[in-house]
């Protein structure tokens, strides 16, 4: 299991659709971010991408020296990148990262802002785009002179001369729950990621891209988008999810999904259907709540209550085939300490792979200016016993 954590480069706050409690994106709030997660013991951090949000791949370069083992989940942009740049990119920030680049396929779901980006391709053609790149980025990646002529690309001796750190190439991640998107993760991706739908959803999901990769010959591993609200007690973490949405009036909530309803995004589509806009019935499944996704898109669901109960569905997903398990809470920096502190024991996950007798603290305040806490309750219990 890896457990990854978010930089959120589109806004931040402690409650959804509204000013109050929100907080500045600048550098160094995503820096504050990505140095907890990078000490706390996540795999990785996802950085979004999108009109929203400050560039990833700059984001991602400027993070690089703050952090020592935190690898960067930065998206690829079929159509609004050409591969052989885009394949530069990628080794130069492999390289200097020491090999902690991660790349997130993204072909897009919002037509209306693909045309600003200057994209005007519906949406299985933006999956054919998207095949084309992959198959060039591959290959120079992996060394090869690219001479190549497709229906959307042209390429002619492309190529990259320093080599990537990763072989053959960073691990490609890769979204998408339509059929066309699906062809194009069989035949190229290495980690397939869907939204926290509930677990049967995800179920079928696995299922037919295991059969789709089987049939071209390839493995996929997968992995999981979702926001988790983890408190010490199930209560708490009922109201908590609550006074997130607290500051949402009907008209904010309508005015959201009117977006959302012209994306042609299966994906999207999906999350929408979860809630249809409707606050009063969002728990879709033991644990599951969708009121995220009233206002925000893409990943619009989360796993709430107390430690057991999260770690519980946690391992449901993880017995169904996911490995990777991409998170985020509100506000971004509380909450990655505290579903590092809650949740991780429970996960038994120390990405660190540090032993249980390892001091690098201290971890809490010195008791009496003495005695470490730890130290101190061991000592307590054994005099007992």
């Amino acid at each position: 299991m890896e457990l990854f954590w978010f930089i959120p480069t589109h806004g931040d706050g402690r409650y959804l659709g509204t000013k109050e409690g929100a907080r500045a994106v600048s550098y160094h709030y995503c820096k504050q971010v990505a140095q907890a997660a990078d000490e706390l013991g996540y795999a990785g951090v996802l950085l979004p991408t999108g009109k929203s949000c400050e560039d990833a791949w700059i984001v991602a370069s400027s993070l690089i020296s703050s952090t020592d083992r935190l690898k960067f989940l930065v998206a690829a942009r079929p159509g609004l990148m050409m591969p052989t740049t885009a394949a530069r990119m990628a080794a130069t920030l492999d390289r200097f990262s020491k090999g902690r680049l991660l790349i997130n396929v993204v072909a897009g779901g919002d037509p209306i802002e693909l045309e600003g980006e200057g994209l005007f391709l519906d949406h299985d053609e933006r999956y054919a785009l998207a095949d084309e790149f992959l198959t060039i980025w591959r290959k120079e990646l992996e060394g090869e002179a690219v001479d190549y002529e497709g229906k959307y690309l042209k390429v002619k001796g492309g190529s990259v001369l320093y080599p990537t750190i990763q072989k053959p190439h960073p691990p490609l991640y890769f979204g998408g729950s339509s059929e066309a998107a699906m062809e194009v993760a069989a035949d190229h991706v290495d980690v397939y990621l869907t939204w926290g739908e509930p677990p049967s959803q995800v179920q079928a999901k696995i299922h037919q891209m295991r059969e789709l990769a089987a049939k071209k010959g390839r493995s996929i591993r997968f992995g999981i988008r979702m926001h988790v609200i983890v408190r010490p007690t199930a209560d708490e973490a009922w109201k908590a999810a609550n006074e997130l949405i607290s500051h949402l009036d009907e008209e904010t909530i309508t005015a959201a999904q009117k977006i959302y309803a012209r994306m042609d995004s299966v994906g999207q589509q999906r999350m929408a259907k979860l809630h249809n806009g409707d606050r009063s019935n969002l728990e879709i499944s033991p644990n599951l709540w969708a009121g995220i996704g009233l206002v925000r898109g893409g990943a619009g669901t989360a796993l709430v209550g107390d430690p057991d109960q999260v770690a519980a569905r946690i391992r449901e997903y993880e017995e169904l085939g996911i490995e990777t398990f991409i998170l985020s809470g509100y506000p971004h920096l509380e909450e990655c300490y505290r579903t590092a502190e809650l949740l991780f024991p429970k996960l038994q996950y120390s990405q660190h792979g540090e032993s249980g007798d390892s001091f690098v603290g201290p971890f809490g305040e010195i008791i009496a200016n003495n005695n470490i806490p730890d130290h101190m309750v061991k000592s307590e219990v054994s005099s007992k016993s």
